[in-house]
């Protein structure tokens, strides 16, 4: 009996152990797959945070600008390192006008097709 029991306790630490071990980028933690940013006067933001991962594949294109935490973007501006609009405008609606120029499908360009009632 206890061999059988120790059978099975090494058994599932290995099934464990292969599980944690084996999870590799897929499983990081992405964030939210929709992120709803405050748009001021205007509607907020349904930003799709997955789609853009996908499309990127690299998180500094966004994050060098602004840290990966939740309210990152209004804390700045709070503290004044940030400008109203700016991340939208110099970031945001620049890049979808540089992957638009070069052939690729790409997100709006203009404020109301962000500044939406709903998610994309």
């Amino acid at each position: 009996m206890k061999e059988k029991l120790i059978l099975v306790l090494m058994f599932g630490g290995i099934l464990f152990y292969f599980g944690i071990a084996g999870s590799g980028a897929d499983d990081e933690n992405k964030g939210a797959e929709i992120i709803l940013l405050p748009g001021g006067k205007m509607r907020d933001i349904h930003f799709p945070h997955h789609r853009h991962q996908d499309a990127l594949g690299d998180c500094t294109i966004c994050h060098d600008l602004f840290p990966q935490r939740i309210g990152s973007i209004q804390e700045l501006k709070n503290q004044g390192k940030l400008k109203k609009k700016q991340v939208m405008q110099e970031h945001c609606i620049d890049c979808h006008k540089k992957m638009k120029s070069a052939g690729r499908n790409t997100g709006p360009t203009s404020c109301g097709r962000c500044h939406r009632k709903t998610g994309y």
